[in-house]
C-alpha cells in the first residue's frame, strides 16, 4: 500500500464516525497502539519544537525506507502522530516527499485540532518532510 493509498483508507475510516467526539477517541485509540519509544532517544536533536506538548520523532534509514519512532506525552497528540505514522512511516524517502498530507483538510483536522495542537502536528509533518528531502537528495 502506498501512502497516498493510507490517507485514501485513513479517510475512509473516519467517515465512519458521525461526530468529532469519535473521531478524536479513534484518534486517542490509535496513539494507545504506538510501539514504546527508547528512553535513549529523547534527545534534543530528537525533540519537535513547536509542539505544545513533548514530542519526539526519531529515524533511520532501513534499505530503501525511512523508519520513523515517534512518542509524546500527550494522548491526542499520540494519536496525531500514529495518523502520521501509518502514512509516512516505512516509505521510501521519494514517496513521502511526494505525498502532501491532503488528509489534513480531507479529515477537517485543520479546523478541529486546537491551534497549539495544529501547530504541534504541522511541526512534526515538517520534520517528517526534512528528513525524507535530505535522504531523497
Amino acid at each position: 500500500m502506498s501512502a497516498q493509498q493510507a490517507q485514501a483508507e485513513l479517510v475512509e475510516e473516519f467517515g465512519f464516525f458521525d461526530n468529532w467526539m469519535d473521531r478524536y477517541q479513534y484518534i486517542i485509540d490509535m496513539g494507545k497502539q504506538l510501539p514504546t519509544f527508547p528512553e535513549t532517544l529523547k534527545t534534543p536533536e530528537n525533540k519537535i519544537q513547536g509542539c505544545q506538548s513533548n514530542v519526539w520523532i526519531h529515524h533511520e534509514r532501513q534499505g530503501d525506507v525511512l523508519h520513523f519512532q515517534a512518542t509524546s506525552d500527550a494522548a491526542i497528540v499520540s494519536g496525531l502522530i500514529a495518523v502520521l505514522m501509518r502514512i509516512y512511516n516505512d516509505r521510501p524517502a521519494t514517496e513521502i516527499v511526494a505525498t502532501p498530507p491532503a488528509f489534513l483538510e480531507e479529515l477537517g483536522l485543520d479546523k478541529h485540532l486546537s491551534p497549539t495542537r495544529s501547530n504541534g502536528l504541522h511541526a512534526m509533518l515538517k520534520r517528517i518532510y526534512a528528513v525524507a528531502e535530505q535522504e531523497a537528495a
